[in-house]
């Protein structure tokens, strides 16, 4: 006989013709009743299977054909025929009993079995076509062939060349156990590599805190050019300065006027937010802005003082020093207070610690960022009704009663009406330019032209000696020198230093937030750490120049990106406009009633109210809506310190929660496949009688390895519990599903043996299923997979089924 012959096959739509190695099997003999030719090198295949499909729900009592997947010792097809409980091979007419079936390898394809007869003119081709996942067979036939003719092949095992391949899917498999069968053992989940301790130890620190590589575009660089790498790295505007442009500049410089007009109004406005001259708020536009633009990597982000951190800062700061009997030393407070709000942020990005602002969740700061709002808005009655004693606390009740108190002697008619005149015509401005995004400019200059009107309007009727009150004095000229105001040593060095990181952390969070926004808007990556040095050093440099804490503003950030800006420089020309405003305009702003002030805040705020947001936490998670309200109530109802306090509190309580209480699941088996799922998610999904499959979602640590293994023996114990009331056959092995399990510790390893002793008690025996490369290399060096056994390990779920009820593995 031949040893070898060509088999013609049809791969991804082209015939080719593949030589292959005959089995010594007795049987490969005979090709429809005639003797094989020995001296022929090729052969065609003839088959006596049909192309009509049928659908998988209709096998029982149907033919299908077993196509063994491609292994070191070869591959083989039969056509089989289910009847009853048994198998029944079609070729040979020997019975089979269907206990021994194993699932492993094989794609089982439904057809009808046709009867017909060889007959002149036709011919057969059996197909195998190669897919990057998959080999399947393709069948075709001549149209001569008639229904109820009989044409039986006979191909029983040949081997390959090694270039037939086919990786796992996810399909029918099917393997009967027999003598005459290709034996393919069930893969094995494979040992990783040994690591050295010094090797594992630096990838882990460089996943850690060098996830982006940030030294890659330094390698096999010559030194001059490690050292202008290194001047961008520090100071990106050296990168993109050098490809500039006069249409780049058009973009910014109208942008930058546009944020101008926008910004003088609110730093003046925010400076009174935080208990500081308003002329602090200018300078805090000034000196940050330069800095960021040549040291930031956001092209959109607009710096200044902000809203919620000039609260923040003002009631922390407020705490310790009365702004008004101690000016002067509230006053190095502040400036010491955003110096170490600058160290903060420095050393978060210089030693990449910058994912531990994640820990604060989105849910809760959206609360905390409402109830801040909440809390401003409030804030402002004071100037808005031109409330002269006003309360210094920041909850809502010690501020409804001031108001309410002073109703009868405190209220001033004609700072309301200014106050409700000019909110109507900034809300309506903001209405406008959220409408027709044409008009963004719209909303952008009506704080400008607000104040530009009500002061005249003041001047002119001389409402300030009605009772209106107005800014009065703004001291001109730019930045002075502050580095000797700033408390290096003395009694409120410790409280500088805490009211400088938290104020420094909630900054530094709003501009990431801000950065990133506009950074996925206009599709180029923002480096958060270059943004934490970028911040930091402002804040550092800024409160050596008299200002205090800055960062990216939202709503100056939107104009900007709406005005068109190309770079950073558009903050390099609102600076430049602040400084001729500090030059040249500060005594304009003398007659600027407090009420337009108040205005121009709370209609800045209100855009801190995120309403979709919050409707849309509730709906995807409830305990992050918990965290959401919690940091609201807590920043309304108590105090913005305490807000903070519990947003971050319930975010941690989130994460412990996850860790300490990992979800567990029940895995049952989708019909006709071999896949294994949650039976939750699937209801159509059925339990293997006699094993209990479980999934752990979570790595299994110290906090939650007591936790898991009493969570599966529970789920035993409510097994044995439904079994003993169905009468359905007693639990005997538990299938863990260890693929989500992404690391385990020497508790994990610990409530392992644990749970191996008491199911061992119980009679019930441990399968672990695809354990990834830590959790397998550890189970190895603990000896773990020798006390469970190391046949008792599988790479997938069907596998584990298949070892432990091989019935139930092949009846899917």
């Amino acid at each position: 006989m031949a040893k070898s012959m060509e088999l013609c096959l049809t791969v991804k739509g082209r015939e080719e013709k593949r030589r292959i190695k005959l089995s010594s099997h007795p049987r490969l003999t005979k090709v429809n009743g005639e003797n094989l030719d020995t001296n022929k090198s090729s052969f065609n295949i003839p088959l006596t299977f049909s192309t009509k499909v049928t659908h998988t729900g209709e096998r029982l009592g149907r033919t299908w054909v077993n196509l063994v997947a491609p292994t070191i010792s070869g591959f083989h097809y039969r056509v089989h025929e289910r009847v009853g409980g048994e198998i029944q091979c079609l070729f040979s007419r020997t019975r089979l009993p269907s206990s021994p079936l194993k699932r492993h390898a094989i794609w089982e394809i439904d057809v009808c079995w046709e009867k017909a007869r060889k007959a002149k003119g036709s011919s057969f081709l059996a197909a195998a076509t190669y897919a990057p996942s998959l080999l399947y067979m393709l069948i075709e036939h001549s149209k001569n062939i008639k229904e109820n003719d009989i044409y039986p092949g006979l191909i029983q095992y040949f081997k390959h060349l090694p270039h037939i391949l086919c990786a796992s899917y996810d399909q029918n498999f099917l393997l009967s156990d027999n003598d005459h069968l290709v034996n393919c053992p069930a893969l094995q989940v494979g040992l990783p590599p040994k690591h050295n301790l010094l090797n594992e130890f630096k990838a882990t620190v460089k996943e850690t805190f060098f996830a982006d590589d940030p030294l890659r575009p330094f390698k096999d660089q010559p030194g001059s050019k490690k050292f202008i790498l290194g001047l961008q790295t520090i100071f990106p505007i050296l990168e993109w300065g050098r490809s500039y442009s006069f249409a780049k500049f058009r973009g910014d410089l109208i942008a930058g006027l546009t944020i101008a007009s926008l910004c003088i109004p609110q730093d003046i406005a925010y400076a009174k937010l935080a208990n500081l001259p308003p002329q602090y708020g200018l300078y805090s536009s000034f000196v940050p802005p330069l800095i960021y633009a040549c040291m930031g990597s956001s092209r959109d982000i607009a710096i200044g003082p902000v809203a919620v951190v000039s609260l923040l800062l003002g009631t922390l700061l407020q705490t310790e020093i009365d702004p008004e009997a101690n000016a002067k030393e509230y006053l190095r407070l502040a400036f010491t207070a955003t110096f170490f709000a600058g160290i903060t942020q420095v050393t978060l990005g210089f030693f990449r610690l910058g994912f531990l602002i994640d820990f604060l969740s989105h849910a809760a700061i959206v609360g905390f960022m409402s109830g801040a709002a909440i809390t401003i808005g409030l804030q402002q009655l004071k100037g808005f009704l031109g409330i002269k004693n006003f309360t210094k606390k920041t909850d809502i009740v010690s501020v409804m009663h001031s108001v309410f108190a002073s109703a009868h002697h405190g209220w001033n008619w004609q700072t309301i009406v200014i106050g409700v005149s000019f909110l109507s015509f900034l809300l309506f401005a903001k209405f406008i330019g959220k409408k027709n995004k044409k008009f963004f400019w719209v909303s952008a200059i009506g704080p400008l032209i607000s104040v530009i009107v009500s002061t005249f309007f003041v001047y002119i009727t001389r409402a300030d000696k009605e009772g209106v009150q107005i800014v009065r004095h703004i001291k001109k000229g730019i930045n002075p020198s502050s580095v000797h105001q700033i408390y290096f040593n003395g009694h409120y060095l410790l409280k500088g230093v805490r009211i400088g990181i938290v104020a420094g952390m909630v900054a530094l969070t709003e501009a990431i937030a801000i950065g990133r926004t506009f950074a996925e808007m206009k599709d180029y990556q923002l480096d958060g750490n270059k943004e934490m040095l970028a911040l930091g050093t402002m804040n550092v440099v800024g409160s050596m120049t008299s200002c205090y804490v800055a960062t990216g503003s939202f709503s100056r950030s939107a104009v900007n990106y709406m005005a068109g800006c190309r770079t950073a420089v558009s903050n390099i020309i609102m600076a430049i406009v602040v400084f001729l405003t500090l030059e040249f305009i500060t005594r304009l702003f003398k007659y600027t009633p407090n009420a337009i002030l108040a205005a121009i805040i709370i209609s800045a705020v209100i855009g801190l109210i995120d309403f979709d947001a919050v409707c849309l936490i509730w709906k995807i998670d409830k305990f992050d809506f918990v965290a959401c309200m919690g940091a609201f109530f807590g920043v309304v109802f108590v105090s913005v310190e305490i807000g903070l306090l519990i947003a971050v509190s319930i975010s941690f309580a989130k994460i412990l929660l996850q860790v300490t209480r990992p979800r567990t699941a029940i895995l049952g088996n989708l019909p006709r496949s071999t896949v294994y799922r949650n039976i939750l998610q699937y209801p159509e999904a059925t339990k293997v009688p006699g094993v209990l499959i479980v999934r752990v979602d979570s790595a299994i640590y110290f906090s939650n390895s007591n936790y898991i293994k009493e969570r599966i023996l529970r789920w035993l114990i409510d097994e044995d519990d439904l079994v003993k009331e169905s009468g359905q056959t007693k639990t005997q092995f538990l299938i863990v599903e260890m693929s989500p399990v992404t690391d385990i510790d020497t508790s994990g390893i610990h409530a392992l043996e644990e749970l191996y002793r008491s199911l061992k008690k119980r009679e019930i025996q441990l399968i672990l299923a695809n354990p990834g490369p830590v959790v397998i290399d550890k189970l190895h060096a603990s000896s773990v997979a020798q006390l469970v056994g190391e046949d008792k390990i599988f790479l997938t779920v069907a596998d584990a089924v298949a070892s432990c009820c091989p019935k139930s593995a092949g009846e899917v």
